[in-house]
């Protein structure tokens, strides 16, 4: 694969807005992918801010490397590219699209009680942005910036753990040891279970398994007759793993995502005799063992708590710049840049840009 030079992408004066007044909020620079494998940074207006609105000047944001990746790649299929959209999603899948969810920024304008405060929103990579007050949830104070861009991760993770009812004493294998995988194994270490194993194919990432102080080990290495298995590895030999280490009647939690691949399960063998089932968790919906009493800001609430826990540094990269987004994703495309969640900053504004 080509990939994009390593420079920061050129555009006219990017940073040479003022904003006219907290309601007119000027232009703002946003991450478009723009074909397979491409990316730029676009200048666009803001729309005005109204008296139910937030607008939020981003200081971090974080690459998804799942979806994100898949959207990079063009490999969403048609079919069910309306399901995929993201809520602030600006154009159609394949592309030109503007698509993310990670989001951390600080309140410029709006209700009173939210100027000044950070906020974790579900909006793509932007320097600048308006929403409804309603789609911003408060960080905790004591939840660094760079860790509150895992809420929606972490988010993810807590509607698989309803999903999946871990019980006492339960045994449980979570295979896959990417951004969602972990952060699924740092939930489950919470609960009163007697064996939980993070299974991963990679030494470099069974060794960072290791560090968060989790049980790393590879397929072959892994005990069976587990409760649950939790697939986060989105492929057919993850998913074949997953059914192998069951019991019986045990259960398989399927989080990946495959796109447009169509993976193979393994239905032979033990599938039948051992009553197994395979079921998707998927965070567009509210589990329906909580839905009746949590709705989507209740349970971002959860994920936001949960990341006091500073374990959850050992999932951040270093930073990029935001200028350098554009040729940060072809590497982590191409697997130059292994990252588990690529951490994106924001420069600080200047001067010209407010009054």
């Amino acid at each position: 694969m080509t990939s994009a030079p390593s420079r920061r992408p050129a555009w006219p004066h990017p940073r040479r807005f003022v904003i006219d007044s907290p309601d007119r909020p000027g232009s703002a620079l946003a991450y478009w992918t723009t074909g397979p494998d491409a990316g730029e940074l676009r200048a666009e207006p803001l729309p005005p801010r109204g008296d139910d609105d937030v607008l939020v000047r981003t200081l971090a944001s974080g690459v998804s490397r799942g979806t994100e990746l898949l959207v990079h790649r063009h490999q969403v299929p048609p079919k069910i590219a309306p399901l995929m959209r993201a809520p602030y999603q600006v154009g159609d899948l394949p592309g030109p699209v503007k698509y993310g969810y990670l989001n951390v920024g600080v309140v410029e304008a709006g209700p009173a009680e939210l100027v000044g405060r950070r906020v974790f929103c579900l909006h793509p990579h932007q320097d600048r942005y308006v929403v409804p007050a309603t789609a911003v949830v408060p960080v905790p104070d004591g939840v660094p910036t760079q860790r509150a861009v895992l809420a929606g991760t972490v988010e993810t993770a807590v509607n698989a753990m309803w999903d999946a009812a871990p019980r006492i004493g339960d045994r449980v294998a979570v295979v896959g040891a990417g951004m969602v995988g972990l952060a699924v194994a740092l939930l489950l270490r919470r609960h009163p279970l007697q064996r939980l194993e993070v299974v991963e194919t990679s030494a470099s990432r069974r060794d960072q398994v290791r560090a968060l102080g989790l049980t790393a080990v590879t397929p072959e290495q892994a005990q069976g007759d587990c409760d649950l298995a939790v697939h986060t590895s989105a492929s057919s030999a993850g998913l074949a793993t997953c059914l192998d280490l069951l019991g019986v009647e045990g259960e398989v939690i399927e989080m990946s995502w495959y796109g447009t691949r169509t993976p193979e399960v393994p239905l032979g063998g033990a599938f039948h005799a051992k009553r197994l089932s395979v079921r998707a968790s998927q965070v567009s919906r509210v589990s329906p063992a909580r839905s009746a009493r949590r709705g989507f800001a209740d349970r971002l609430a959860v994920a936001l708590a949960a990341l006091g826990d500073d374990t959850f540094d050992e999932l951040l990269s270093p930073a990029v710049d935001f200028a350098d987004l554009p040729a940060t994703m072809v590497e982590l495309a191409d697997g130059r840049r292994d990252a588990v969640c690529q951490i994106v900053t924001y420069p600080a504004p200047s001067p010209d840009q407010q009054e």
